[in-house]
């Protein structure tokens, strides 16, 4: 009598074992970076927040505070144009300095907001995440759909935003506060399902740097996301 456990499994139950392994490995370095970029910025908005001397160099240099305000825009360029040729040790590197770039930025908020508020959101914006990213990698529902028209709306929220640069009126703001939750609330869910057919889709050598650039995707939508819930839920320090 033959032993059962030691037959070899049918070919497609292997095959589904390959791709599951292989969307878990892949999904796991993705949130890996992807905490990790959080933390980097959270560390060093804490850092700059706490120097005054950093914030009045800051505050004093124009040329240097566009620069940082600035500079993350050609990281994120890189990244995403750039994935094809760049090692995953390149990519990191330019998604750590990203992130370090931007906890620059983020020390600002923590001068503007309480600690507490602050702390509140972001735990309100890792709980909507986790929920919304769970969603988009296990629902069977194509989410295309639901992405084109995250995408509509977040071309409509840039143009809405440059508008209220230049117009401050109370009324675009909330209005602008509650379409940019809605935006990266749905721009959660479908980056979470795009990563999940990235991850069977893509060479074997390539999934170090792609794992990085769809580690960004969702820092992208973590942070803003939390930015927009702090428009309601920040308490101002004054």
């Amino acid at each position: 009598m033959s032993n059962p456990f030691s037959q070899t499994p049918p070919a497609s139950l292997a095959g589904n074992l390959d791709q599951a392994e292989r969307v878990s490995t892949f999904l796991t370095r993705v949130y890996g970076w992807m905490f990790l970029g959080l933390a980097i910025t959270g560390a060093v908005a804490y850092a700059v927040a706490g120097s005054p001397t950093l914030i009045q160099a800051l505050v004093s240099n124009r040329l240097l505070f566009w620069l940082v305000l600035l500079a993350p825009i050609g990281f994120v360029w890189a990244l995403s144009a750039k994935v094809d040729s760049l090692s995953p040790g390149q990519a990191a590197a330019l998604f750590a300095t990203y992130a370090a770039l931007n906890g620059v930025t983020f020390a600002f908020i923590l001068l503007v907001y309480t600690g507490e508020s602050v702390a509140t959101t972001f735990l309100t914006s890792a709980g909507a995440f986790g929920g919304l990213a769970l969603y988009g990698t296990v629902t069977k529902r194509n989410l295309e759909g639901l992405g084109q028209f995250a995408m509509m709306g977040l071309f409509g929220l840039l143009i809405a935003m440059l508008v209220g640069f230049f117009w401050h009126s109370d009324t675009l703001q909330f209005v602008i506060s509650v379409v940019g939750v809605i935006v990266f609330t749905c721009l959660t869910a479908y980056r979470a399902q795009q990563l999940r057919a990235m991850a069977l889709a893509l060479p074997e050598g390539q999934l170090g740097s792609y794992a990085v650039v769809g580690a960004l995707g969702l820092y992208l939508a973590f942070v803003n996301l939390f930015l927009f819930l702090l428009r309601f839920m920040g308490r101002s320090r004054n």
